[in-house]
């Protein structure tokens, strides 16, 4: 805390300040957390996997002890060296797009949200790496400027260096608020060290955010863009011990993923319920799914219109029906299309040949299709894509909703291989499987509904069920804003139909 004495920022007024320029600081004053060492880790582990993060973890407390007992500047410079060393700046910008907001924005402190946002002119003023903190402060915060550390490059790498003036903290803040206002003098500046008290200074006023642990976050609700998608493998943000626990557990938990892996492959289907169970993957069953088709006397197979939460979405609607459902899906991984337990068939994106191929495979049998298209992570369901409603009236709902406590079951960015791994890695994963009405005739097709009322019904069931929000965005949107493409996936040659795996 600052030894200057500066009134609290629950004292500052945020009404009518449309005109005025604030300046604050980030960790402990925008954010609550006072230590930025989560941040890093993130990068670290999304980058560099697992042992760039053990190399982070193991030099923290030569990073403390520098903070604390020598300067705020040494230890932070010990953590950019140990983070960003060797890696691609790409990366780290596709990091800090893509992962790096929703765990920003989880900590937003209230009393310092509402001074800043009610500001017309938003400045930041860090000590961390400008790379890692500007798309988030712009693009979900609204900031106008950022001020922060700039990390050395060589031929597109980070060399773990900072560039001139160095770590900004202390005078390097006041140098750098200058410099960007000039003569101009900002109307409120936000700090909760004592190290802020130089720019501060310079502000018409100032305010003090004091530690409080016990504060409630900023609610997403009340944020100005809401994060629907985001990326990275790591569920909760990693503190320290958070970090070590999961060095330790992701090799027990790759092992015990393989088994439960093995079991889903190996064991038929109706066995593989009670499987899960005991290797403690929670499978939860509500609603009464509908009878098999009977092909003996002319009946076509269902079509299950299911919600996309990751590539498994099949295997536990076949696990909670005790058999085993075909499904169509868009683009899996090599690996998951060998170790898949389900018969699927991949979409080309070409309407008439897929609807062509979705029609024989109803006449076969059930059949299962996430028309999203792609997965969410959020309490959002995405458009639904129409052409199902054309080829069947045979229509069930299916509201899918999983839990998972250590690793997300979904990648934009990485090696999609890995996401079933990522899922049964943790401790204890679930599934809850909800089967709704079957769609009553006059809501289909043939009762004269077009193809987009159809879906779009559907989707609103869904999302009333799950208290989800019904959205229209698309998978090319997703893959746009978490890795600038539009998720068109370059056609390879298929495997046969019983050996692919995924949704």
């Amino acid at each position: 805390m600052a030894k200057t004495t500066f009134p609290t920022v629950d004292k500052c007024t945020s009404i009518g300040r449309e005109q005025h320029a604030v300046v604050a600081d980030m960790d402990g004053t925008l954010l609550r957390g006072r230590s930025s060492f989560p941040y890093f880790a993130l990068v670290a582990f999304e980058v560099g996997g697992i042992l760039r993060l053990l190399f982070l973890l193991l030099v923290t407390p030569l990073a403390g002890l520098l903070y604390y007992f020598v300067s705020e500047s040494a230890g932070i410079q010990v953590l950019v060296f140990a983070t960003f060393s060797g890696m691609r700046v790409s990366d780290i910008e596709s990091v800090a797009q893509a992962v790096l907001p929703k765990f920003y924005s989880s900590d937003l402190h209230p009393e310092t949200w509402r001074v800043f946002s009610a500001c017309g002119k938003r400045c930041v003023l860090t000590a961390n790496p400008i790379i890692m903190v500007e798309a988030f402060l712009k693009d979900v915060l609204g900031a106008d400027m950022v001020l922060g550390t700039k990390i050395a490059t060589y031929k597109g790498r980070a060399t773990g260096l900072v560039c001139k003036p160095g770590v900004l903290v202390g005078k390097n803040k006041a140098d750098a608020l200058e410099k960007a206002f000039g003569e101009t003098q900002p109307d409120i500046g936000l700090g909760d060290r004592d190290t802020d008290t130089p720019f501060m200074s310079l502000c018409k006023e100032a305010f003090i955010v004091l530690p409080q642990p016990e504060v409630k976050p900023v609610t997403m609700d009340k944020l100005p863009k809401p994060i629907i998608f985001h990326d990275g493998r790591l569920v909760q943000k990693p503190t320290p011990l958070v970090a070590l626990l999961t060095i330790l557990w992701i090799p027990i938990g790759f092992l015990l993923a393989c088994l439960r892996i093995t079991a889903g492959a190996l064991l038929p289907m109706p066995l593989v319920y009670y499987a899960f169970m005991a290797l403690g993957v929670h499978v939860t069953i509500k609603g009464t799914p509908p009878p098999l088709a009977k092909k003996s006397i002319g009946q076509s197979g269902v079509l299950f219109i299911c919600s996309h939460r990751t590539l498994l979405d099949p295997i536990f609607l076949s696990t909670a029906l005790g058999r085993a459902i075909p499904a169509v899906t868009y683009s899996v991984s090599r690996l998951s299309e060998i170790i898949s337990p389900i018969k699927t068939v991949r979409l080309n994106r070409d309407r008439a040949r897929d609807a062509s191929m979705i029609k024989k495979l109803l006449e076969e049998g059930d059949l299962a299709i996430c028309p999203e298209g792609t997965t969410c992570r959020e309490p959002f369901l995405l458009r639904f894509s129409a052409l199902f409603a054309e080829l069947t009236d045979q229509l069930v709902p299916v509201a899918m909703v999983n839990r998972m406590s250590m690793f997300h079951g979904t990648t934009t960015r990485g090696w999609k291989g890995m996401d079933p791994f990522y899922f049964f890695m943790n401790p204890s994963p679930a599934y809850e499987v909800t089967f709704l009405n079957k769609l009553p005739l006059e809501l289909t097709c043939s009762s004269g509904k077009s193809s987009h009322e159809v879906a779009n019904y559907i989707q609103r069931v869904i999302a009333a069920t799950l208290s989800y929000e019904c959205t229209s965005f698309t998978r090319k949107d997703k893959y746009r804003a978490l890795a600038g493409n539009d998720g068109t996936v370059v056609e390879k040659p298929l495997l046969k139909a019983n050996k692919v795996m995924g949704c």
